[in-house]
C-alpha cells in the first residue's frame, strides 16, 4: 500500500486514491495508467500515444512525469505524432516507416513531413 501511495504521488493523484475511474477526467485516468505501469519499478515504460486526447497542459503534465520515471532509472519507450512535444524535450528520437528504421538520433527532432 505504501509503494501504491508513493506512485500515486508521482503522477499527483495522492488526494484521489478513493476516486472511482468514472470520477476522474481524461488525464487524471491517464495518470493512473502511468502509476499503475510503474507501481512495481519496471525497468522499461511503452507508451502509445499517451498525449493523445489531451489538452496541452495536460500532455506537458503527463511528459513531465514521464521525465522523472526516466530520471528513476526507467526506460520510457514512447510512440507520438506530437511534433511540439519531441521537438521540445530534444531526447532520442527513432523515426519507423513501413516497419524500417530510417532514422535514429540521440537528441532528434519529429523532423517528418508528410
Amino acid at each position: 500500500k505504501k509503494q501504491v501511495m508513493e506512485t500515486l504521488e508521482l503522477v499527483n493523484l495522492k488526494h484521489k486514491a478513493r476516486m472511482l475511474p468514472t470520477e476522474l477526467s481524461g488525464g487524471e485516468q491517464q495518470r493512473v495508467s502511468i502509476a499503475r505501469s510503474i507501481v512495481n519499478s519496471p525497468k522499461v515504460v511503452i507508451a502509445d500515444e499517451p498525449t493523445g486526447n489531451l489538452d496541452p497542459d495536460t500532455s506537458w503534465e503527463i511528459m513531465n512525469i514521464f521525465d522523472e520515471i526516466n530520471t528513476r532509472g526507467t526506460t520510457v519507450v514512447m510512440a507520438t505524432h506530437n511534433k511540439e512535444i519531441v521537438n521540445t524535450i530534444k531526447h532520442r528520437v527513432i523515426a519507423i516507416e513501413g516497419g524500417k528504421i530510417i532514422r535514429d538520433e540521440q537528441r532528434g527532432d519529429y523532423g517528418y513531413e508528410s
